[in-house]
């Protein structure tokens, strides 16, 4: 397991149909080593904090091997016209990793990079500027019905991460799974 792309952003406005909101979805790589403190990594800002960051949601990480899928989602659906890649970050993730899925992670487990320890806290939950960003209308209910919303961190113990660096999943008390939390939201997101 390896992250492929440490991610960051500021909140900015996001056009959503005939209006502007502010959003902080938009991350990009950053070169080197990035500091994570107990709020989450140096640089990184979010928009609406009653959703995303905080001590509980202060990283959020994605797999890259979702990435197929919403490239091909985009391409059918006419949200791209060609077949792009997506860049690390278009999903607003922090860190962009490889070699770890959602259906093996339970809530509490960690993940221990070189110099800090991350904590699973919760799957994430899309909403309309996920949409918006994805240019489709259904994107939200695409992540419910496949399971592939990625997952936020808590941080045990701050220090530094950086692309190209391994990581270790530490098994934590094993009660509830990052799906099962996931499917728990789904009523609320296909209606």
């Amino acid at each position: 397991m390896r992250v492929l792309s440490v991610n960051t952003g500021t909140a900015r406005p996001l056009r959503v149909g005939a209006r502007n909101v502010l959003s902080a979805i938009g991350k990009t790589p950053v070169a080197g080593p990035v500091t994570v403190g107990r709020l989450g990594l140096h640089g990184d800002e979010q928009a609406d904090p009653s959703v995303h960051g905080g001590l509980d949601k202060a990283v959020y990480a994605y797999p890259c091997e979702h990435l197929d899928f919403w490239r091909t989602q985009r391409r059918l659906h006419g949200a791209s016209l060609f077949d792009d890649t997506l860049a690390p970050g278009f999903m607003g993730e922090n860190l962009s990793l490889h070699g770890l899925l959602e259906q093996q992670l339970w809530i509490g487990d960690e993940l221990h990079f070189p110099n800090c320890v991350l904590r699973v806290t919760a799957p994430r939950e899309p909403c309309y500027k996920f949409n918006a960003v994805m240019g489709l209308s259904q994107a939200g209910r695409l992540m419910m019905e496949h399971a592939c919303p990625g997952f936020y961190l808590s941080v045990v113990k701050p220090g530094r991460i950086e692309a190209g660096q391994r990581f270790t999943c530490v098994p934590g008390l094993r009660g509830l799974s990052v799906l099962d939390a996931f499917a728990a939201k789904r009523i609320k997101h296909l209606r």
